[in-house]
């Protein structure tokens, strides 16, 4: 069995299926039909390896059971990919392109399109590496397709090796994370791991921490006239959203911000000259911090609406997600396991707080422990993304680690 020819593949075979998920139908789940057909393709490949207790639910989440091959003692380690893709650039008609032994600088990808190690340093941890890409008018959906095709080339490495002794496997494969939606309806109680692994990073990166996620509306509600008598009466909530938007610290927008600060990005504004809603995401790492400063935006707002008389701004956040490092503190039995996995297996890594959200995130606050290890792509929701199967051959490793009898 070559591991990287298999890899590439599997992989190879995915993309191909369009499964771009999609806002605007977010209400059902899936969102898009073709993560249906993909996870149909799955469960039949799943069978055809002996997998047991598959499942394809009615939200088209895909469950199986690798059973232990030991009589020792061990945990119910479970691995996880999503099977939907960003909308964020076409997806259909995706033509794998492989290049072997990358030689550094730049990477043509096809249709005009080039990507740099300026800009996307990862491909400077790369050189020597089989990349694939896709053609230029397409992602590749590597993210997180290839997370997919490390688990079924682990599964298949198993079957093939009966002699590897190792404890009980979960497997699940999930609809709609791109739109937040991966882990909403994934039933643990079918599930039944100890703790969990999300096969969806970019390279090198293991997530253990993320953002602390709030969305925040802010409704502002003016005093309208006709605009010839309009002279201190009206009040357009326009331009105090304007305001809003220009009076907010730069220190504190997403466009000023790295590594583990924190930001409210504004994303949204929809209203007329009587009522207007803006709307804005919260993140921060340190949840402290994120109560600091959306009690920023309330003292601002409260301050525009002293100075426009007759004006009304209400201003509300929902909290979305937590940050997970919490919890694996609480249960660090999954970063313990990856960790010693990486070492023994001798491969580099970067422990990274996400910028971001994660299905482990939120399937940890669930209580199923899941870092995330990484899924060998870089670039990710556009046309310059590529995927290294010489990482994705290290996932593997350490995935096979993680699981063995000791």
């Amino acid at each position: 069995m070559n591991i990287k020819e298999t890899l590439y593949n599997k992989l190879a075979r995915y993309v191909k299926v369009d499964t771009k998920s999609d806002s605007a139908n977010a209400a059902q789940t899936p969102s898009t039909p073709g993560q249906t057909t993909l996870a149909k393709m799955l469960v039949k490949e799943l069978k055809e390896l002996g997998l047991k207790n598959i499942l394809l639910t009615k939200h088209s989440y895909v469950l199986a059971e690798l059973p232990a091959n030991t009589n020792k003692k061990m945990p119910a380690i479970g691995f996880m990919a999503h099977m939907d893709t960003s909308e964020d650039f076409p997806g259909k008609n995706v033509k794998p392109k492989l290049h072997k032994n990358y030689k550094g600088g730049p990477l043509e990808i096809g249709k005009g399109i080039v990507n740099t190690p300026q800009k996307d340093a990862n491909l400077k941890l790369v050189k020597g590496h089989d990349l694939v890409t896709a053609g230029g008018d397409t992602l590749l959906g590597g993210d997180d397709k290839a997370g997919i095709a490390v688990i079924m080339t682990m599964l298949e490495h198993l079957k093939n090796n009966p002699q590897y002794k190792h404890g009980p496997v979960k497997i699940a494969f999930t609809p709609d994370e791109e739109i937040g939606h991966g882990s909403a309806l994934l039933p643990l109680d079918k599930f039944k791991a100890d703790f969990a692994y999300t096969l969806d990073s970019y390279i090198a990166d293991i997530g253990n921490g993320n953002f602390n996620a709030d969305s925040c509306a802010i409704t502002i509600t003016g005093v309208n006239t006709h605009p010839g008598t309009a002279k201190n009466v009206l009040v357009s909530p326009l331009l105090i959203a304007s305001e809003i938007i220009t009076k907010w610290p730069a220190r504190h927008r997403a466009e000023h911000t790295d590594k583990e600060k924190g930001f409210i990005h504004f994303n949204d504004i929809n209203g007329s000259i009587e009522k207007v809603v803006l709307k804005a995401i919260a993140r921060e790492h340190d949840l402290k911090k994120l109560y600091a400063m959306e009690r920023e935006l309330n003292a601002l707002c409260k301050k525009l609406q002293a100075a426009h008389k007759g004006a009304k701004i209400e201003v509300k956040f929902k909290e979305s997600y937590r940050n997970m490092k919490d919890v694996l503190k609480k249960r660090p039995q999954a970063m313990q396991y990856l960790v010693r996995a990486l070492k023994e297996e001798r491969v580099p890594y970067r422990l990274e707080q996400a910028r971001g959200g994660t299905d482990g995130a939120r399937l940890s606050f669930r209580g199923l422990p899941t870092p995330n290890l990484f899924g060998a792509y870089s670039s990710a929701h556009g046309p310059y993304e590529w995927v290294s199967l010489d990482t994705m051959a290290s996932t593997l490793r350490v995935a096979l680690n993680i699981i063995k009898e000791r």
